[in-house]
């Protein structure tokens, strides 16, 4: 990672952010001096289910995910984050410990942003509030949406909703192509899924087979979304 934290913009920053765009520049100075920057090698624990939680995160750069671990050792994917993602907002307003860990999938760079400042802004602007509201129920809506899934959906269906996303919502899928690049590995995005690795990549075979995509190393080419999103597995 080459960007410079000296000469990074963190108030310039804050504005593209959703829940600090309608800031004034001097909020948004006053809001980034209580903040911190810190790079985090791949790999690295950013924070421990059971650690005291003061703050929430923004992913500047890189992907981060949140795991739990079961007694028996096994690690489930709760959340993948990429730029401009933000968590542990909830934790923070409850005053628990986190519930989850966290860790740098990729070379991080990573905003942290004290419950104390958030506060303060609260307190001063009743929009802040609400963004930071809107923010916390986006979150529960795709928590809800994943439960569905699970419990709703077949694995080949979840991989296809991972594919298209936003996509699939909609009523009648638009027959365009489409570039899907995998930012992390394929075995995280499984737990993510709640899939095995191996039945992951059985999936991505199977769509493979019948023309719906076609994978190179991390790029999922996708010729016909709407045939991917009408597709039926057998």
């Amino acid at each position: 990672m080459t960007l410079s934290l000296d000469k990074f913009n963190l108030p310039r920053y804050l504005g593209t952010l959703p829940l600090f765009s309608n800031m004034s520049e001097d909020e948004r100075h006053r809001m980034a001096a209580d903040c911190s920057l810190r790079r985090m090698e791949r790999g690295r624990l950013i924070f421990s289910a059971g650690e005291p939680c003061a703050e929430f995160h923004v992913v500047v750069v890189g992907q981060v995910k949140l795991f739990a671990v079961s007694p028996a050792g096994v690690e489930k994917v709760i959340e993948l984050c990429g730029p401009s993602h933000t968590f542990a907002e909830a934790i923070m307003f409850m005053g628990m410990p986190y519930i989850v860990s966290s860790q740098a999938l990729t070379d991080t760079l990573l905003l942290t942003i004290p419950k104390g400042a958030v506060l303060r802004e609260i307190e001063r602007s009743p929009n802040f509030s609400l963004r930071m509201l809107a923010g916390l129920s986006r979150r529960l809506h795709g928590l809800i949406k994943d439960v569905q899934a699970y419990a709703l959906h077949s694995g080949v269906q979840r991989v296809i909703g991972y594919l298209l996303g936003d996509k699939l919502s909609e009523s009648e899928p638009a027959s365009e192509s489409l570039v899907v690049s995998l930012p992390v590995s394929k075995a995280a995005i499984a737990s993510r899924l709640s899939l095995t690795p191996e039945y992951f990549s059985r999936v991505l075979n199977e769509l493979e087979t019948a023309g719906l995509i076609h994978v190179d190393k991390r790029d999922i080419h996708i010729p016909d979304t709407a045939r991917l999103a009408n597709y039926q597995a057998h």
